[in-house]
């Protein structure tokens, strides 16, 4: 038997605490996460051909609002959803039309340019103390990457880092692909109860029948060969999906052409995981990409968003079985829905006060530095 040392190993060498209880349904723990971690991070907003020409979408981060605005050209801009005059709200649909040129205020006619600057103040008479260069829109921050679009609150945003690399999903055609399903539920459990699922496969031999059988390894309660005890690095990578599989598919089939620019690696993994704290994380498979993002609505109620990303002529080929994609991640994801819900619903135990990890619970263990680091300074 070939016998690992502690350092190749991903795995805990003990049992460390998790979040106190309380992180997960306390209202006061709930409000210092929208400020420290939510309204100062790289939150997704959509695909870049959600935000059409001439139109303000709204959207919603951390108990604030913010619009975005596409202009003739497409070119997106974002600001807060607040007019300088009294603060009404510049925009009260989920999405409105505009002329492209101007951010009009549908209450006093205040109209902004598309950067942001203070044009006109409608029907009222400034006098000579008021300066419209000091009144001009908040704005918000907007990155785009890979036909996503990002937005962040901070006044200095931090750097945009994926955890695999700005370049992790160079090899695939993202900019070209667009939106074919979209799956939306609300969960009653916190938005950390999801990511924590997320970040382990100790409830996928139980939770996850049909994610086994496609991917063999998770049958073990882990999600990669070096957190198998048995595994040293001379052995090498096994195929991630059972024989014959190419992708996450009903009848585990790529549902069109693969995407050719792909490593041999790229195409052995068959799911590569790009994860972007704290909203979203995609799953680039060969032949298609998923997104899944989550807001947090209230303690206990998170929404979540699942998009499948296609190339147009996957899309538009002869027989071309949408079902067969989406059914089966819908599947697990559903199943991790219940799942999530399950833990929330047990949270609330006058008995429990707190969890202990377990060694193959190593990203969870990341993922709660990472919650503590962002809310430290909020203590």
């Amino acid at each position: 038997m070939n016998v690992r040392s502690p350092e190749s190993s991903p795995l805990l060498g003990h049992c460390p605490p998790s979040l106190p209880a309380k992180a997960y349904y306390d209202g006061a723990w709930f409000d210092r996460e929208s400020m420290a971690i939510w309204a100062r991070n790289w939150v997704y907003a959509g695909r870049i051909d959600a935000f059409r020409p001439r139109t303000i979408r709204r959207i919603d981060i951390a108990g604030d609002n913010v619009i975005v605005a596409c202009d003739d050209n497409n070119a997106l801009r974002a600001y807060f959803n607040t007019c300088r005059h009294r603060g009404a709200e510049l925009c009260s649909a989920h999405q409105q039309d505009y002329n492209g040129r101007l951010i009009r205020c549908p209450y006093h006619a205040w109209a902004y340019d598309n950067e942001g600057a203070l044009v006109s103040t409608g029907y009222a008479t400034p006098t000579h103390d008021f300066d419209k260069a000091l009144h001009g829109l908040f704005p918000v921050a907007l990155h785009q990457w890979n036909g996503c679009v990002f937005l962040c609150l901070a006044d200095t945003p931090p750097p945009f880092e994926p955890d695999m690399g700005v370049a992790a999903l160079d090899n695939w055609p993202m900019d070209r692909l667009v939106t074919g399903h979209i799956l939306e539920k609300q969960l009653a459990c916190n938005w950390k109860v999801f990511w924590e699922n997320y970040n382990e496969c100790l409830h996928c031999p139980g939770i996850h029948k049909g994610l086994s059988d496609m991917v063999p390894i998770y049958r073990k309660g882990i999600m990669s060969d070096e957190e198998d005890a048995d595994w040293s690095a001379d052995q090498g990578h096994n195929a991630a999906l059972k024989d014959d599989a190419r992708s996450w598919t009903v009848n585990g089939q790529a549902c069109g052409p693969e995407f050719p620019d792909l490593t041999p690696r790229e195409r052995a993994i068959a799911h590569n995981f790009v994860t972007i704290y704290p909203s979203t994380y995609i799953v680039a498979h060969v032949d298609y990409v998923r997104i899944v993002s989550m807001t947090p609505l209230a303690p206990e109620i998170t929404q979540l968003r699942a998009e499948w990303l296609f190339l147009p002529e996957t899309l538009a080929q002869a027989g071309f079985d949408l079902a067969n994609v989406t059914d089966f991640a819908t599947t697990v994801l559903l199943e991790d829905g219940a799942a999530c819900e399950m833990n929330q619903r047990g949270l609330k135990s006058s008995r429990f006060e707190q969890g202990r990890l377990m060694p193959q619970e190593f990203d969870i263990h990341a993922f709660h530095k990472w919650v503590l680091n962002q809310l430290e300074p909020w203590q």
